[in-house]
């Protein structure tokens, strides 16, 4: 199993596989819009703009179910993030990452990679996964690593 045999719902709430990104390096994100981190979506445009044509592509999940910091429809988030940071990476239907209706992207990643201390769950906004391009999850990055430090590894990726 690869995070290419899952389907998830874009922000108008139509059924996307996966496998429409495959061969190409992943990082996945659940974000907020009113949270401490959400100047992170800055750096992940910058990555998207540096390394987009070279076969990357950034999934950005909404999640409100830290501190409610994702308020607002899909379309109002998005707005927000295409108004504020020039977004342009596929943003999709806002998710649970933990508990009884989390996403089954999200089960599956969180059992592939742990977080720190060995913790499944999903701690904050802007959890990161990297993924290769076969599907498989490379790398668990918790909220405090910024998009910028992820530059190196996206690189090796996408020339492997």
């Amino acid at each position: 199993m690869t995070v290419y045999d899952f389907s998830v719902k874009d922000i108008s709430g139509n059924e996307v596989s996966l496998k429409a990104f495959e061969n190409k390096v992943l990082l996945i994100v659940n974000t907020a819009t009113g949270c401490g981190y959400t100047p992170q979506y800055a750096g992940l445009q910058k990555l998207y703009v540096d390394f987009q044509n070279k076969g990357f592509e950034i999934l950005d999940f909404p999640c409100n179910q830290f501190g409610h910091q994702a308020p607002g429809t899909e379309k109002q988030i998005n707005d927000f993030c295409i108004l504020n940071y020039n977004t342009t990476f596929p943003r999709f239907a806002k998710i649970d990452v933990n508990g009884k209706n989390e996403s089954p992207l999200y089960t599956y990643l969180k059992e592939q990679m742990e977080g720190a201390e060995g913790l499944k769950k999903i701690r904050w906004n802007f959890t990161k996964f990297l993924i290769n391009k076969k599907g498989n999850v490379v790398k668990r990055c918790d909220s405090k690593i910024k998009p910028e430090d992820l530059e190196s590894d996206i690189k090796k990726l996408l020339d492997e």
